[in-house]
This record gives C-alpha cells, sequence and structure tokens, in this order.
C-alpha cells in the first residue's frame, strides 16, 4: 500500500469515529431552580455553624395534609408526584404541581396539603446546620 492510500483510510476512520462520537447522547445540565428568597419573597439566610445538608422524599396521602409546622433552616425541593397545596396561617397559598421546584419558607408556620388525585411526593433539600431541627410543629 502507498503512503497516499494510506492517509485517506486514516482520515476515512477519523471522520466515521467522529460522526460516530456526534451521535452519541452527551450529558446535559439544566437549572431547575436558582433564587435568592423562598416562594414567599423572604431573603435566604444560611445559618450559621458546621453545615449539614439532610436529603428527604416526603410523601402525603391522597386528601391528606401535615400538620403547621416550620422549618429554621433553608429547604428546596421538586414534587416528583402529585399536586401540593402550601398553605400559610396569613391564607396566602402556593400550589407546586409535578416537575415544579419550591423554595420553602423559613421560620414561617405553614402546611402542605395534597389536592390531587394521587399521592404527593417532594424530593426535598434541608440546608441545616448539624443537631439542628428540620422541622418544628406548632399547635
Amino acid at each position: 500500500m502507498n503512503i497516499y492510500f494510506r492517509q485517506i483510510i486514516s482520515l476515512s476512520c477519523l471522520m466515521l469515529t467522529a460522526c460516530a462520537s456526534d451521535s452519541i447522547s452527551k450529558p446535559t445540565a439544566a437549572t431547575l431552580i436558582k433564587t435568592i428568597s423562598s416562594w414567599d419573597g423572604k431573603a435566604i439566610r444560611y445559618p450559621e455553624g458546621q453545615a449539614e445538608i439532610t436529603g428527604m422524599m416526603i410523601e402525603i396521602p391522597v386528601g391528606q395534609q401535615t400538620h403547621w409546622h416550620l422549618h429554621p433552616v433553608p429547604s428546596f425541593g421538586m414534587v416528583t408526584e402529585g399536586t401540593l397545596e402550601v398553605k400559610l396561617k396569613d391564607g396566602k397559598t402556593k400550589q407546586v404541581n409535578e416537575g415544579e421546584t419550591l423554595v420553602e419558607v423559613v421560620n414561617t408556620v405553614h402546611q402542605g396539603r395534597n389536592i390531587g388525585s394521587k399521592p404527593v411526593k417532594i424530593l426535598i433539600f434541608y440546608t441545616g446546620v448539624v443537631g439542628s431541627n428540620l422541622t418544628i410543629e406548632q399547635h
């Protein structure tokens, strides 16, 4: 084989490899939420101390609701299933549908209620400090 023929074959192989790699799915990133405030418009402030992240999956059955409670630390999440209504003591509400994100209120009494026809599942992350309470029930 002459050198010219080898170069053509090598170039063809490189082109085929490049074309094949273009058809392979590549990782992507989509920003779901980016904010400096909770859904009620209050600025997010991180607590002082040794940082600790806690991730939880919360499930609210059809027709049920949480107790009135508050979170002393910032938290954010996504409703992965169902339709959630969050209600503040002053009557202000926010509806969060499947696939939507939410930055929770901090130090504000509220409750979550399933207003849909299937269980609500919320993937939530709390940005607290070691030894801190994440949720405090109110009576």
